[in-house]
């Protein structure tokens, strides 16, 4: 097994650039599935970092009963109502949706369940981070089943655990869930491991300990997804955005909170866009 550090020269030639003659549709729109009323911060985190990182457009998928929080509380990013499974299907089912993200405090139910097998249904690109990973714990086989399109799996080592058991050597382990799942596997961490099915193994190192805090991690599920959805393959992806994601944490430094993190997009971007 060969391990490479992280860095831009891994995926800077395939960083999407925005054309002077696109439109928003050209960047790519991301569909993000919201949590229930009581724990709508995920999904919004994830969601403006999509859009901070580039995406076009951002939709958030919750149902009734959560709307007035997500209208409320964003602006750019577009809420969509979707009641049921039937409904969820029907919206990305559009094809100028390009990516999903399927977790951030979604809840660990037969909902959850339910959209995240439609979403992997669509073959399109698709994040599962937090409880996406959770609700197959005891069924991984079903979820390893559905991958047939640009998956990342974003787990920490507990979730990491629940789907392809303890972590020992992260690196193996890693290279291991990814060929066993379909999926590339973004292992977090201090040293992030993102390794792909086909036997590659990225380590983004020396995360700085600011980011140990609430909702980094949606955060970084967002920024992959923005990529993702911008067209970028999901391997490239995944290495961007763990590398963006502890730069601006670098950059902030002391005192961050999961919401500063966007905040340091800006004047990254203006340095890897040269």
């Amino acid at each position: 097994m060969t391990v490479h550090d992280n860095s831009p020269d891994l995926w800077r030639s395939t960083f999407p650039h925005p054309s002077a003659e696109g439109s928003k549709y050209d960047r790519g729109h991301a569909v993000v599935l919201g949590g229930p009323m009581a724990a709508t911060g995920a999904a919004r985190l994830a969601a403006r970092a999509a859009l901070r990182i580039g995406a076009g457009l951002v939709s958030i998928a919750c149902d009734p009963a959560s709307l007035i929080v997500y209208t409320t509380a964003l602006q750019a990013v577009m809420t969509k109502v979707v009641r049921d499974e039937a409904a969820f299907t029907d919206l990305i089912a559009d094809p100028r949706v390009t990516a999903t993200l399927m977790g951030p405090a979604a809840g660990v139910n037969d909902r959850t369940r339910n959209l995240v097998l439609a979403a992997l249904a669509a073959r399109k690109a698709c994040v599962l981070d937090a409880d996406a990973i959770t609700v197959f714990k005891d069924k991984p086989d079903e979820l390893f089943g559905a991958i047939r399109s640009p998956v990342v799996l974003t787990p920490h080592t507990g979730e990491f655990a629940r789907l392809f058991g303890e972590v020992s050597d992260r690196e193996a382990s890693a290279l291991r869930a990814a060929r066993t799942s379909g999926a590339v596997v973004l292992l977090k961490g201090r040293d992030t491991v993102i390794a792909t099915p086909d036997g590659r193994v990225v380590v983004n190192r020396d995360a700085p300990p600011w980011l140990a805090t609430a909702g980094s991690g949606d955060v970084l599920a967002g920024f992959a997804t923005g990529l993702m959805a911008q067209g970028m393959a999901v391997f490239e992806a995944a290495c961007a955005a763990a590398w963006i994601h502890a730069e601006c944490a670098r950059a902030f430094g002391p005192g961050l909170i999961a919401e500063d993190l966007e905040a340091e997009v800006p004047s990254l971007l203006r340095t890897l866009l040269r």
